[in-house]
């Protein structure tokens, strides 16, 4: 490998950490009715795993439309609703 090849592999790997650790330490913002979000494209959608059907608080990760990684927690109905009558 060149000398080029080995700045560019370990430029990308230190940028995807720095990536990795601001979006890690960013907290939700929890979600009221009408706030605006403006998505420019969805990262991750995360919610806590339960067998029961409950209203849990799942987080949306994603990317606004000025560019700025930003997570909103919001209220919902347990995946597990879909499966129990």
């Amino acid at each position: 490998m060149n000398p080029h090849s080995v700045c560019l592999i370990g430029c990308s790997l230190v940028l995807t950490t720095l990536a990795a650790t601001a979006q890690a330490e960013t907290t939700p913002v929890p979600y009221h009715y009408g706030m605006p979000m403006d998505i420019q494209k969805v990262i991750s959608m995360t919610e806590p795993q339960t067998r029961d059907c409950r209203v849990i608080e799942a987080q949306i990760t994603f990317v606004d439309k000025a560019g700025e990684v930003r997570q909103v927690s919001y209220k919902k109905l347990s995946e597990a609703c879909l499966f129990q009558n």
